[in-house]
């Protein structure tokens, strides 16, 4: 005789939706509530969050950061001036820029070649050339980036606005992850995971490329037995049942979540398929993003226009469910692991990494600015760009370039920051911060919940003893960034 949960299991099946089997199948896991009531604590700049997340760590000195000291010194000996252990072999003579910079906007921001479509929203983005992290390692950094941790265990970013905030829509998610066609990033979907927090805070994974890109929102079409007529009435008793079991058990936000996912899900079952078509936008904005070439298929080696179509798809869908109420949208770009490469660790070859990925990435989030500020969202919604470190000033096997977890760039854009600025230099080479001190991840998550009226130190939730927060016990809002 099946257990209760299983048979919730079997019958549910099809209504899948923000359950998935991570939700449905996690073990209890305690969870200790504020007591707050989500909302700002005090006027915000910002509703929402745009997260780019660039897999692999993209060269801050090929892309953002002009070093001309790295022209100057091209193929002479790298000398750092201190003891340096390279991740890989990545100590060799210094490597100039890899394409040409030139300035942009009133700001004069200098960018390469291959992120010049940034150069018309320059102007509106605002630049930290000296992000510092902990360590070379991809996994932990990329955490650390995702969730202010190096560890696994502690809620995503977009975990955190959900709990802070709550929601704009009931019929869709806060928090969304649109991941890279092609896989997942390091430590995959602990990057999104809501830990410790309810888990109804998570990240939902949606695949724009996919038919269906949420998994199980819809029955399989040759699933046996399955007749469309059976589901409302299946859906209704289902909802009974697990509401009865839930006035059994007052104050589980464990199972609340769970039967929250279950209201989601038929909600989605509506509300999904119109916000994820973007094919519905006119000709104008499907050129804006790229996305009017007209091909179905691609070459197999990494290109251009492969990449351009991926994240001009993502940045589209995210703007589309942004203006449906969703707060969070998390974008992930470069994350396959075969070889030849298709993401961002360049050791190999810088120029046939980063140019197709760049070209890409700059098109689609120049795109999303411009078309943010088209519809009047971009004054409160935050674009944040990153990913987990830096590449090394020096060169890699001639081409291509070392992990450098000690600087590398993130740029912001939208509700409250001020455009056409950049902070914190770094050295001549871009090997590390102009004074040594860094830019750490806690002040930027720090700066971007002031933004949207939440102090970070008081966004707490008691967890093994202490009072957890997105920034740890670290962050200092960044006031030179705010308009």
């Amino acid at each position: 005789m099946p257990d209760r949960r299983h048979w919730l299991w079997q019958a549910g099946g099809g209504l899948g939706g923000i359950a998935l089997a991570a939700m449905l199948d996690r073990e209890a896991r305690p969870a200790s509530p504020s007591g707050r009531v989500p909302g700002p604590m005090f006027p915000a700049k910002a509703k929402r969050v745009v997260q780019l997340f660039m897999s692999g760590a993209a060269s801050h000195v090929d892309l953002f950061d002009f070093k001309p000291e790295l022209v100057k010194r091209h193929g002479q000996p790298s000398d750092f001036g201190e003891k340096v252990e390279a991740f890989q072999d990545g100590l060799g003579p210094w490597l100039a820029p890899i394409w040409p910079f030139k300035p942009y906007g009133d700001s004069g921001k200098m960018l390469a070649e291959p992120v010049s479509a940034l150069g018309r929203v320059a102007d509106r983005m605002a630049f930290i050339h000296n992000m510092a992290g902990k360590t070379g390692v991809h996994s932990q950094s990329t955490y650390l980036q995702a969730t202010g941790f190096q560890n696994p265990g502690f809620p995503g970013m977009g975990a955190w606005v959900s709990y802070g905030l709550g929601s704009l829509n009931d019929n869709l998610p806060t928090f969304v992850v649109l991941p890279d066609h092609r896989g997942y990033p390091s430590n995959g979907p602990k990057n999104w995971d809501s830990a410790f927090l309810p888990a109804n805070h998570q990240g939902t994974v949606l695949r724009v490329q996919q038919e269906q890109p949420l998994d199980d929102l819809f029955p399989a079409r040759n699933a046996a037995g399955y007749r469309p007529s059976a589901e409302k009435p299946t859906r209704t008793l289902l909802a009974e049942l697990n509401r009865r079991h839930a006035d059994n058990r007052p104050g589980d936000d464990r199972l609340e979540a769970r039967l929250r996912s279950y209201e989601l899900a038929a909600s989605l079952q509506a509300t999904a398929p119109e916000a994820l078509d973007w094919r519905r936008e006119t000709p104008e904005v499907l050129r804006l993003y790229g996305l009017d070439h007209g091909k179905g298929t691609f070459d197999r080696e990494i290109n251009d226009l492969e990449e351009t179509d991926a994240m001009g798809r993502k940045c589209l869908v995210a703007r589309r469910l942004l203006e449906r109420g969703v707060r969070f949208v998390q974008i992930w770009s470069g994350c396959d692991n075969g070889f030849p490469r298709r993401n961002w660790d360049s050791h190999e070859d810088i120029r046939r990494d980063h140019g197709p990925l760049a070209t890409g990435m700059a098109r689609a989030s120049a795109a999303l600015i411009a078309d943010l500020e088209r519809t009047g969202l971009l004054d409160d919604t935050i674009v944040l760009w990153t990913t987990e470190f830096g590449r090394m000033p020096s060169s890699q096997g001639g081409k291509g370039r070392d992990h450098n977890p000690h600087c590398f760039t993130n740029w912001l854009a939208g509700g409250g920051i001020k455009g056409g600025v950049s902070i914190g230099p770094s050295d001549a080479f871009g090997f590390k911060p102009a004074n040594r001190v860094g830019t750490p991840v806690y002040d930027v998550h720090a700066t971007i919940l002031h933004l949207l009226g939440i102090d970070h130190t008081r966004l707490t939730v008691r967890h093994n003893g202490a009072d957890r927060r997105l920034t740890d016990v670290h962050g200092h809002v960044l006031n030179e960034l705010l308009a």
